[in-house]
């Protein structure tokens, strides 16, 4: 059995690995050590937990323990797709790199320019940073990487899901040629695979397992929930969350709950606290700080719920989580693995419990496809609460309520008995008009109800009027102006008079 001692590594570095408490390598690690000390190009596919940042950290810890750094001129690069993975890995150099003087800089979003600057200014060994943030500092002029001499790219797909491939692509043209590569992903995507064809110079591909597995120490489960009404199906899939962690009793000890939007989080975290369980949300819209100290409770034991969104879902390495719980099915199939990674690690055994409703039999589909096995049912563990029929009869069921609704909409009105027979020429049907109302007579004028006399005379005055009032209508309408009338064109006027006097 191959062990940290055969990998050829630093001495101080093999001392720290025993002061950590590790002897044996993972497949990953004891895969890609090797090929990177030798400085070739490596690409590494392994399923979340296998160890994949020590695959890196140990290497690179190593290569560098020999020369120095220059101001704003980093010797290495550690690209990461979240600060939470970042500082993670600056972890990591910190418990490996204690016996050697090498110097690191974190660049994460949520923390001060100005700190970070002082630390590049003082030059860095290893620069692990995010890619968003280490472009304001290039663009603001305060990195260069033309130094750069071990480039790494973790969690490489989980870059592609949150838009970042473009800004990799920028930051790998910012590099020098030759430097050497190292790249880990747990999938490869084509747009992934697109990259390293690019980037990387004939790499050593290390693969210790089936893209997109899961762990076979954690033991899955599905909860398939019925909603009794759709505006109460949040509602219901939070109180089978917590009839979900009560069956689960003193075995649950600590535990990720996993939503898909970042208001679920919130409101899935507030109603746990509302029940009595410890529970904290963790997700992108939180201020850096108060990300850390949740997390740093949560390893801590302080907390024992964390309620995260995907941000949590990669690179996380929490050993002692016992269960994870998907309060949402993953939009992406890949997100469901990464999830439940995060129980049953370093051999560990874990449960992972996802809960799904008719809205999300699509997406539930797809995860058993990548994983290419059924994941076991379980009963609702809410007592009273209305089961979902199995898949073909709810089918039959629509297609059999769809029938009945265009049946009813094509139905047609019986003729009536005594209706002429309906004429096979078709007859242009004219719209009805609408009824004529009959105008409401005016309100009689207070002066005719008060004097009558002066009524009848306006009246008879009136009729003598009208005759003459006529004539002199018809009489504007006759010397109306027709066609051009006075004003004929000159022009028609001279052609008349040339025709008339040939």
């Amino acid at each position: 059995m191959t062990k940290f001692s055969d990998l050829n590594l630093n001495p101080k570095v093999l001392k720290a690995i025993e002061e950590a408490g590790y002897e044996t390598p993972t497949p990953i690690q004891a895969g890609a050590i090797p090929p990177a000390l030798e400085g070739k190009d490596v690409l590494g596919i392994a399923q979340t937990g296998t160890g994949k940042t020590a695959s890196f950290t140990l290497p690179m810890i190593t290569m560098l323990a020999r020369g120095r750094a220059r101001a704003r001129m980093p010797r290495s690069l550690v690209l990461c797709p979240t600060r939470e993975l970042a500082a993670q890995v600056a972890e990591n150099f910190d418990t490996y790199a204690k016996h050697v003087k090498l110097t690191k800089a974190l660049l994460i979003g949520g923390v001060s320019f100005k700190e970070q600057d002082l630390l590049i200014d003082k030059g860095v060994d290893v620069l692990i940073a995010t890619p968003g943030r280490l472009l304001d500092h290039f663009e603001r002029g305060k990195l260069l990487l033309t130094g750069i001499e071990i480039m790494v790219v973790d969690e490489a797909d989980r870059m592609l899901d949150m838009g970042f491939i473009p800004d990799i692509e920028r930051i790998f043209s910012l590099t020098p040629f030759t430097r050497q590569t190292l790249f880990f992903s747990a999938t490869m995507a084509p747009e992934i695979e697109r990259i390293t064809n690019t980037f990387l110079s004939a790499p050593a591909r290390i693969e210790v397992a089936r893209q997109a597995t899961a762990s076979e120490t954690i033991e899955q489960a599905a909860v398939m929930v019925q909603p009794s009404r759709r505006d109460q199906e949040a509602s219901e899939k939070r109180a089978v969350l917590r009839a979900l962690i009560d069956a689960e009793g003193e075995a649950c000890t600590n535990a990720i709950i996993f939503c898909n939007r970042k208001v679920d989080v919130d409101i899935v975290a507030k109603s746990l606290k509302k029940y009595g369980y410890d529970a904290e949300p963790i997700h992108g819209d939180l201020d850096q700080s108060q990300r850390t100290r949740t997390l740093d409770g949560f390893r801590a034991g302080t907390i024992r719920l964390l309620i995260a969104s995907d941000v949590a879902a990669r690179g996380l390495d929490i050993p002692a989580v016992s269960h994870v719980f998907n309060f949402d099915v993953p939009s992406h199939a890949e997100d469901y693995v990464h999830r439940i990674g995060r129980t049953g690690r370093a051999g560990r055994s874990g449960k992972a419990f996802t809960i799904v409703t008719p809205r999300d039999d699509k997406y539930y589909a797809a995860v058993e496809a990548l994983l290419q096995k059924e994941i076991p049912r379980i009963e609702n563990p809410v007592k009273d609460a209305p089961q979902r029929p199995e898949r073909p009869e709810r089918d039959g069921e629509e297609r059999e309520t769809r029938g009945r609704k265009s049946r009813t909409r094509s139905r047609k009105p019986e003729p009536r008995a005594d209706a002429p027979e309906a004429s096979t020429t078709p007859v242009a049907v004219e719209a009805p008009r609408p009824e004529r109302t009959e105008r409401p007579e005016p309100a009689q004028r207070p002066e005719r109800a008060e004097h009558p006399e002066r009524a009848e005379r306006s009246e008879r005055t009136e009729r003598q009027d009208r005759p003459q009032r006529d004539r002199r209508d018809r009489r504007d309408r006759d010397n109306g102006v027709v066609g051009l009338g006075d004003h004929l064109p000159e022009f028609i006027a001279l052609s008349f008079d040339e025709r008339r006097a040939g």
